[in-house]
């Protein structure tokens, strides 16, 4: 006879990852989180309410976005002072990686509530491990800043790290990106990957002037996955 599973805690604060794109990849676990908590604290509440919709759960929803973290955090603690279980969720993927979530779980930490992470999608991973690059050793750097000179800066910095490099671009600057590691990183390997579990998944491979000319050639939409290899010998 199986043994029944742990309920959740109270006054813990969970991290719930949802899919990427393919909605067959949640889990077993985030399904029955997001079914037992009292409040899903959703970075888009429309979104998150489909996703719901889809898998059968109705929970309240708090909205929880970049702009009002301050204000909805300190509600969120509020929330956990009563005992409550909150499930916190992004659009796509893990909570606090290039999405809302790293002020209230330090703001949770800090106060001393429990903070239990539900593992689940994450783009970089996803594309990383598929990507044919190295992944012993890799620096995720997130989105870059939308000023020109500080995001060359930036990368003129990671010129030195050994392992493969890897940050989120829209579709409407992968091609400045492209020429910027035209400049900066001429002879890498750098893979692109979009679309991620989704119908037309696709990996381009090249250095940044190939790619360059497949993009100019091409309208490509969805989030980009940039991943760039490490050192050349000849750097």
């Amino acid at each position: 006879m199986e043994k029944p599973l742990p309920p959740l805690v109270p006054a813990t604060l969970y991290l719930v990852a949802t899919p990427i794109g393919n909605l067959e990849d949640i889990t077993l676990r985030a399904l029955r989180t997001l079914k037992e908590c009292d409040v899903v604290a959703a970075e888009d509440t429309r979104r998150t309410g489909q996703l719901l919709k889809h898998f059968g759960i109705a929970k309240p929803l708090l909205s929880y976005f970049q702009f009002n973290e301050a204000r909805r955090s300190e509600e969120i603690l509020e929330r956990l002072g009563r005992g409550e279980k909150i499930a916190l969720v992004t659009d796509a993927g893990s909570p606090g990686i290039s999405d809302p979530g790293e002020r209230v779980v330090l703001a949770a930490r800090t106060k001393g509530f429990r903070v239990e992470s539900v593992p689940g999608p994450c783009a970089l991973v996803a594309a990383l491990t598929a990507s044919g690059l190295p992944t012993e050793e890799f620096h995720f750097i997130g989105f870059l800043p939308h000023k020109s000179g500080q995001r060359r800066r930036q990368l003129a910095a990671l010129k030195a790290f050994a392992g493969t490099l890897i940050l989120y671009e829209s579709p409407y600057r992968i091609e400045k990106l492209l020429g910027e590691l035209t400049e900066i990183f001429p002879e890498r390997a750098v893979v692109l990957a979009r679309e991620l579990t989704k119908k037309f998944e696709e990996y381009l491979r090249g250095t940044p002037v190939e790619l360059l000319a497949q993009i100019k050639s091409r309208s490509l939409k969805g989030e980009f996955v940039v991943l760039i290899g490490g050192q050349a010998a000849s750097e």
